[in-house]
């Protein structure tokens, strides 16, 4: 798989043509690929090679190179990134939907691959969210960079359909937190005990306990842009997904528990030391890199859920601050609302309240979770 990704996206990349951001309709038709088979011993436009025979194919690649450009990605550091001596790194185990994810050496790109379904989902799509990110340069939905196949030779022929897209939580921050945030209640929660949960757990709605505080330019431009994408992913029929924040704390303290935390001084170091820099911390340009969703120096105010009621979604401000450094996007925003989600939505809602289910329409979701949202991301008033 790594062996033939990097073969297939060296290819790929070095077939640069001319770019226009003008792309005709064509470029958005599913039937526009590009298959190149790659033998062992190489072939008139492909290189000798330690694999086994297989086939590459590029799903749009006009439309993809466009976005490319769009997103500012240099040809050479991609292919790079992608195709360089170090190997791929492979997460240790695959997502909830059954992919699998793949990092850069460099921790810049992700690849995820992906059933088939999904593939038809994103090319349906494609034509909107091609115009949605060109329209917004701050969208917090994923960066998408190249959508592929590999088919390998052989008698099960089998193909492996993965996406290429950019790392969140690419950063010189340590991010001491992970937080996937849908709005809805009903299984989130993390199922680690709380002493298990460290800086890799993915956290849930129920486990989030801050409220983060943006300056009034930033969340009046968080507001907008949320409003925009939700609308986007709305009219694209699509639901289920998530706003993944990363939280790199300044002050070096880590959490332990819920509405807890463990300073430096418990483990035998002086509170009173200067927090440990990273190197964005050091340099003097980075607030030159600050953008909505990354790199975004916050304040993040401790809360705390009552016991006494109905558990909330949003805990009860504390007046404790920490100074963080956010990143967050919009992730997952390929799953549309189709029949096996509207019967996961009529089996649940008869056993729990139908409100609190993840699997509702796109409308209802957008509302949901732009009403969550807009609570755990709130103007710096104080």
């Amino acid at each position: 798989m790594c062996l033939s990704s990097c073969l297939g996206n060296r290819h790929a990349v070095g077939k640069q043509g001319p770019i226009t951001l003008d792309l005709r309709s064509s470029a958005f038709d599913p039937k526009e690929k590009v298959w190149t088979r790659f033998p062992p011993e190489g072939s008139k436009y492909t290189p000798p090679h330690s694999s086994c025979d297989f086939k590459w194919k590029d799903y749009c690649p006009q439309v993809f190179r466009t976005l490319r450009k769009l997103f500012k990605v240099d040809a050479a550091d991609y292919m790079l990134s992608l195709c360089g001596d170090q190997a791929l790194r492979e997460l240790s185990s695959p997502g909830k939907s059954g992919s699998f994810f793949y990092l850069t050496s460099n921790d810049q790109y992700m690849i995820k691959t992906m059933k088939k379904a999904e593939v038809k989902i994103f090319l349906k799509m494609l034509r909107a969210y091609y115009n949605h990110v060109r329209s917004f340069e701050n969208t917090l939905v994923t960066k998408f960079f190249g959508l592929h196949c590999v088919k390998l030779a052989g008698a099960n022929q089998k193909k492996v359909r993965f996406v290429i897209m950019g790392n969140l939580f690419c950063s010189d921050h340590f991010i001491h937190r992970r937080f996937d945030l849908k709005g809805s209640s009903l299984g989130r929660t993390t199922d680690k005990p709380q002493t298990e949960i460290d800086e890799y757990t993915i956290l849930k709605d129920l486990d989030l306990n801050f409220i983060f505080r943006l300056q009034k330019h930033w969340y009046q431009e968080f507001q907008r842009q949320v409003d925009k994408d939700c609308d986007f992913l709305e009219q694209e029929n699509i639901m289920d997904y998530s706003l993944l924040v990363g939280v790199h704390f300044r002050d070096k303290r880590v959490i332990m528990t819920e509405g807890s935390f463990d300073s430096d001084s418990s483990r035998g170091s002086s509170p009173h030391l200067s927090p440990h820099l990273s190197r964005g911390d050091t340099d003097p340009n980075r607030m030159c890199t600050i953008r909505l969703g990354s790199n975004m120096p916050t304040k993040a105010e401790l809360t705390v859920r009552r016991t006494d009621c109905e558990p909330q979604l949003i805990g009860e401000p504390t007046g404790e601050f920490y100074d963080v450094i956010l990143y967050f996007g919009i992730i997952d925003i390929l799953q549309d609302y189709d029949i096996s989600k509207k019967l996961e939505h009529a089996y649940k809602s008869f056993q729990y309240d139908p409100t609190s289910i993840s699997a509702v329409d796109p409308k209802q979701y957008s509302r949901r979770f732009k009403d969550f949202v807009y609570k755990a991301f709130q103007e710096d008033n104080i």
